[in-house]
């Protein structure tokens, strides 16, 4: 039995096919699952669609109506070794169905410990996703599973679970909670039946007594109270470009705290490590270069592990790259460089630098005259590389760091006539 403490959109989750609101594409009188169900003949799925249309409630409604073992995994804190222990009870049960919630963010090698027992129909695999399971399932994983799309909820559909949850959760049916105006519950919601229910729920608990809910106090309490880590919306981009500005700022402090508020949202872990890799080369460049092969690795190393483990590499690599000396001049050359390009258009290479593989291509002197740097002195040799129309033409600067002004130093003593290095 819930209590009134448990959330709203837990205490309402249906149990039965009947119950559930939405989906009738899939669970209708003709629906595919509601078929699979009736014959007890239900195939390993990937659930895909948005947050709160009911992929969770679905998986419980199969296991409940065929009545076979039901395990429950989190892909954002579940590893190899939690799969491996329902596999194993699952060779002792009768088809046991295991549930993933969001199945992207397993790893590769954490999908593939789903393969041998998918196949062998030891377990029926129920899997939830909010991304495009094309590109975030295994394809050996996704050809043994059928792919199930949930839409959005109508806005009917939305108010009918509100009103629903009125009449007949035991906590709200013994006060008066009329829905006056319902257009700032449905714009809010989004087509998300939890966060519908848990708006429903901060509005009874916020007022006491009869409540008539209209637009205005719905946004208002909503602006108060509703604080969501939306991985698509304004707050998914505020929180990205603080982390990014607090390591390019040299704050690891900032930077980790940043770091952990998208951890716990659940944000993408190749998310993270991508921006990371980016920021090794524009923000610290050749002050440190090994910033960007602590990036590049810490985005191998997240892909291979996966959550919950992932944040240590994540945190490593964050206050690695909030610590190190910063630099954008690699960064500033290539910009200037494109600006060149997109001014001055498809300039002629020096012949002397042209590939020349052809007798044809010599005859014409490609190549001809091209100073080859190791027969040198020094390995140097003081020739012209760029188009004659461009030459001189500075485009890198060295920044104001240790290894930056070693690099700026040999510069000038190879190139100070021409650049003024």
């Amino acid at each position: 039995m819930l209590n009134s403490s448990t959330p709203l959109a837990e205490r309402m989750r249906p149990s039965k096919l009947e119950d559930l609101v939405g989906q009738s594409h899939l669970v209708g009188m003709n629906g595919i699952i509601r078929k699979a169900i009736e014959t007890g003949n239900v195939p390993s799925m990937i659930l895909w669609g948005p947050p709160g249309v009911g992929k969770t409630t679905i998986a419980n409604i199969i296991a409940n109506e065929v009545k076979r073992p039901f395990h429950i995994l989190s892909a954002v804190s579940a590893g190899v070794k939690d799969v491996r222990e329902v596999i194993e009870k699952a060779k002792y049960s009768n088809r046991a169905i295991l549930f993933i919630d969001e199945i992207h963010r397993f790893n590769k090698s954490q999908q593939d410990a789903l393969l041998g027992a998918v196949e062998k129909g030891t377990i029926t695999l129920i899997g939830a996703t909010t991304e495009n399971p094309s590109f975030e399932v295994n394809s050996a994983l996704l050809s043994r599973c059928q792919v199930y799309v949930l839409k959005p909820l109508t806005d009917d559909e939305l108010i009918q679970l509100a009103e629903h949850a009125l009449s007949q959760d035991e906590s709200l049916n013994k006060r008066t909670i009329k829905i006056k105006e319902r257009q700032a519950l449905i714009a809010i919601s989004g087509g998300d039946a939890r966060k519908l229910l848990n708006l429903v729920d901060l509005i009874a608990e916020a007022i006491a007594g009869d409540v008539i809910v209209t637009d205005e106090l719905v946004m208002n309490l909503a602006q108060k109270h509703i604080a969501i880590y939306d991985k698509s919306g304004e707050q998914h981009y505020d929180i990205i470009s603080a982390f990014i500005k607090s390591i390019r700022g040299s704050d690891p402090n900032a930077a980790v705290y940043y770091l952990a508020r998208m951890i716990e949202g659940g944000e993408d872990v190749k998310f993270i490590a991508r921006r990371m890799v980016i920021l090794a080369s524009e923000d610290i460049g050749n002050a440190n270069p090994t910033a960007l092969v602590m990036a590049t690795t810490t985005f191998q190393a997240v892909n291979l592990i996966g959550y919950p483990e992932a944040r240590i590499i994540l945190a490593q690599c964050a206050t690695y790259l909030a610590s190190s000396a910063k630099s954008n001049a690699s960064y500033m050359a290539i910009e200037l460089a494109l600006k060149s390009v997109r001014e001055t258009g498809d300039l002629s290479v020096p012949l002397a630098i042209r590939n020349a593989p052809t007798k044809l291509m010599k005859d014409l002197d490609y190549g001809k005259n091209y100073q080859y740097a190791h027969g040198f002195e020094g390995n140097f040799a003081n020739m012209e590389f760029l188009p004659e129309q461009i030459q001189g033409t500075k485009f890198y600067e060295p920044g104001n760091n240790t290894r930056e002004l070693e690099m700026r130093s040999h510069l000038r003593k190879l190139w100070k006539e021409k650049y003024g290095y």
